[in-house]
């Protein structure tokens, strides 16, 4: 299926697996690559010789192209970004809009820039900017998240935008993509629905937590790191959003002190990164910290297997999701029911 995203980072489907920490690394990316989809390795939860190790090992598992998530603002995002150059990583992906002069640097050096956004005037500004596309992540979507659903804020954002915008939030199949098509979007963007693969590191007992979950089992909650986050509902949620002040605080700076010791982060780049993540927002202490250290919230659950003490970010289409088919099999199916679905809506009455 050709659109304006498959002819801007050269893969053979309008579909992208999101860079989810964590969960995208090598494997998933590499067979999400091979699909003809575009994978994105999430690098935000590796260190920088961890991240060049993962693009190599993507290189040396497919030639298709895939990406790389990154943090705009984390303390080491220069060195980061030179490894994308260096290593000739087709996408650039953001979780936070990067600076017009990061934009610039990459586009020089031909990376297609990627941001995702949440809001049409972030779309608007990473387009004035010099963004190739934007990913628009409705409410629905994983992680973290806004209150406009995407078939609101889609057509808003296509809209608002002379750029290809790809549609994220709510997506699992072929009939979603085509109304995204219909929106006038570029393609799909999916978390959760490549999180539960046979392809997906995740480990079995977590996957089957999810599939489990139903849709009113997929929350939205300030208590991890004070901004809206979506996620499964599960005992540690609960706990977190009980915790007094004190509580709180000792429980964050405990993960904070774990991930600091995972990263390599000294205490005053943690504190950084978790003011960084603020965006201006009245948050305490602890939520700071745990601004700074969700990933080892999310490591928890999504590495260690623990989804008693870790937090599994969900889209709310883990609702709706009971297999687990290998990638191939997964964008297969996509394209083939979108192609059904566009054959019934062209048909003769």
């Amino acid at each position: 299926m050709d659109t304006a995203l498959t002819r801007l980072t050269g893969v053979r489907h309008p579909v992208v697996q999101t860079g989810m920490g964590w969960v995208a690394g090598p494997r998933l990316v590499s067979a999400v690559a091979e699909a003809g989809a575009l994978g994105i390795l999430g690098s935000a939860t590796m260190t920088v010789d961890g991240l060049r190790e993962a693009v190599r090992e993507v290189k040396s598992r497919t030639d298709a192209p895939f990406g790389v998530n990154l943090r705009a603002d984390a303390a080491d995002a220069a060195d980061r970004v030179r490894i994308v150059v260096e290593e000739g990583v087709r996408v650039a992906s953001f979780a936070l809009a990067p600076s017009r002069e990061l934009i610039a640097e990459l586009k020089e050096a031909g990376v297609v820039v990627i941001p995702s956004v949440g809001a049409r005037r972030h779309a608007e500004k990473v387009a004035a900017w010099g963004a190739d596309a934007v990913v628009v992540q409705g409410g629905e979507g994983g992680g973290h998240t806004g209150e406009v659903a995407s078939t609101v804020l889609l057509p808003q954002v296509v809209d608002a935008v002379g750029i290809p915008v790809v549609a994220a939030g709510g997506f699992f199949d072929g009939r979603g993509l085509v109304a995204a098509l219909a929106y006038g979007a570029a393609g799909v963007a999916m978390g959760t629905r490549f999180l539960l693969t046979s392809d997906s590191t995740v480990p079995d007992a977590v996957k089957a937590r999810y599939q489990t979950a139903t849709v009113k089992d997929v929350t939205v909650t300030r208590a991890v790191d004070g901004l809206p986050h979506r996620m499964l509902r599960t005992d540690l949620v609960d706990s977190l959003e009980r915790s007094g002040r004190a509580r709180g605080l000792l429980h964050a700076v405990r993960h904070a002190a774990a991930f600091r010791r995972l990263s390599g982060l000294t205490w005053p780049q943690l504190v950084r990164d978790g003011l960084a993540m603020k965006h201006g927002k009245e948050l305490s202490w602890s939520q700071v910290l745990l601004a700074a250290n969700t990933p080892m919230l999310l490591k928890s659950a999504m590495v260690d297997g623990r989804t008693d003490l870790g937090v599994m970010a969900s889209g709310q289409v883990a609702g709706v999701i009971d297999d687990l088919p290998s990638c191939a099999e997964l964008v297969e199916r996509i394209m083939k029911e979108a192609e059904q679905v566009r054959e019934r809506l062209t048909a003769s009455p």
